[in-house]
């Protein structure tokens, strides 16, 4: 049976007897996508204002990403990482240049995977503690897993690599209580994404900084979700003026193509030497070269200024009786509803034609490609009341 015949009920059967049940069941069977609209297998039409978990930066289908990927394997499509190629190279000098500091880039193939580099990085002080915020997600693997506080990721599977203290995220006072001179990092957020994008407090990094180079601890931004123009800035922890020690990213670095990479600043960028670490596919010359494209395409559109534009409107046309706090930096925005009614939204605004995030029973996540236009965002905002009302009344909150 061809998929793409299929209807939505044979691919969700055929998806259930197939796959593990580690997601649920999907809520659409997608076909196909163009900018920040997505369509269904029945052909519905859909503003995907999540953006693949903060993946898409430049939408569906943008021709610079498809050009980049098709004219990449037209020439090499993987070589191992015993070999070198221009965008694997080029890449990693471009991310320096992004960040503005000297050092070394270890590209992976996923946010996990950089965060599972970045610990074993810190492993390489001769230190072991790591001290890392309540409230914060950084991956699914194993090490990453142990600096991720939620107790339903963590217990499945402990004991987890151990030597790790999670303190309240922005209570810098506490930060500081938990570091020693036997600690090799501190890994934080500079926004926390998962937890419904959740800033700290003015400050905070600047005294997470002040607390590491006292002990001579590394400072590990997981800037996952953060990164790559998601806020408007190419990092969002740029306007606090902290030099990181190591900086993690992937999700929209390649708009869609599995990467992610390991940035370690300065002298840091030495401390994993052969046979410490390594990867098959990491560096791969079609990821870096997506990854360049993007990079480009968000230079050359200034899609950083069309991220701060658009989500200052969003976040503008969000405000309702039904919404507490609005939080938000350029394109990634959270939201507390005023009841644990989110789920319910959410489905709402699928019925609608719009794609959101439920990220705790009682916030709303969104982040959609860099391209969302004003025009895009408008339609959502103007739905929204609606999606209010039928989404509470469907919690029976009405």
């Amino acid at each position: 049976m061809n998929a793409k015949t299929s209807t939505t009920d044979q691919v969700q059967e055929r998806y259930a007897h197939s796959l593990m049940n580690t997601f649920g069941k999907p809520k659409l069977v997608l076909t196909r996508g163009e900018g920040p609209f997505v369509w269904d297998a029945d052909d519905n039409r859909y503003l995907d204002l999540l953006g693949g978990i903060a993946v898409n930066a430049l939408g569906h289908a943008h021709p610079a990403l498809v050009e980049a990927v098709t004219r990449q394997l037209d020439t090499l499509g993987h070589v191992s990482n015993f070999f070198a190629t221009e965008p694997q190279v080029g890449l990693a000098e471009k991310l320096l240049e992004l960040l503005g500091s000297d050092g070394k880039v270890f590209l992976t193939n996923s946010g996990t995977e950089a965060n599972e580099a970045a610990f074993k990085l810190t492993r390489r002080t001769g230190r072991t503690h790591v001290v890392a915020a309540e409230g914060g997600f950084h991956g699914r693997t194993m090490g990453a897993l142990a600096l991720t506080s939620k107790a339903a990721y963590r217990e499945p599977f402990e004991p987890l690599p151990g030597d790790v203290t999670f303190v309240p995220y922005g209570d810098a006072d506490a930060l500081a209580a938990a570091v020693t001179d036997e600690t090799a990092a501190v890994v934080l957020e500079p926004i926390q994404g998962e937890a419904g994008v959740v800033f700290p407090p003015d400050g905070y990094l600047q005294r997470a900084r002040e607390t590491t180079s006292d002990h001579g601890a590394l400072l590990w931004l997981d800037e996952v979700q953060t990164g790559m123009g998601r806020t408007g800035s190419w990092f969002a922890h740029a306007a606090s003026g902290v030099t990181p020690d190591v900086v993690t990213v992937a999700k929209g670095l390649a708009g869609g193509i599995p990467i992610g990479a390991c940035i370690a600043v300065g002298e840091h960028g030495s401390l994993l030497q052969p046979g410490n670490h390594g990867t098959t596919f990491g560096g791969n010359p079609v990821a870096a070269a997506a990854a360049l494209a993007v990079i480009e395409t968000i230079e050359t559109q200034d899609l950083l200024g069309n991220a701060r534009t658009v989500g200052t409107a969003l976040r503008t046309g969000l405000l309702h009786d039904r919404v507490g706090e609005i939080r938000g930096s350029g394109l990634l925005i959270g939201l507390d509803l005023d009841a644990p009614v989110a789920a319910a939204v959410t489905s709402a605004a699928l019925e609608q034609g719009f794609i959101i995030n439920d990220c705790a029973p009682d916030r709303i996540r969104l982040a959609p490609p860099l391209v969302l236009t004003q025009e895009q965002a408008g339609a959502f905002t103007d739905a929204w009341p609606k999606i209010l009302e039928t989404g509470y009344a469907q919690a029976g909150q009405a």
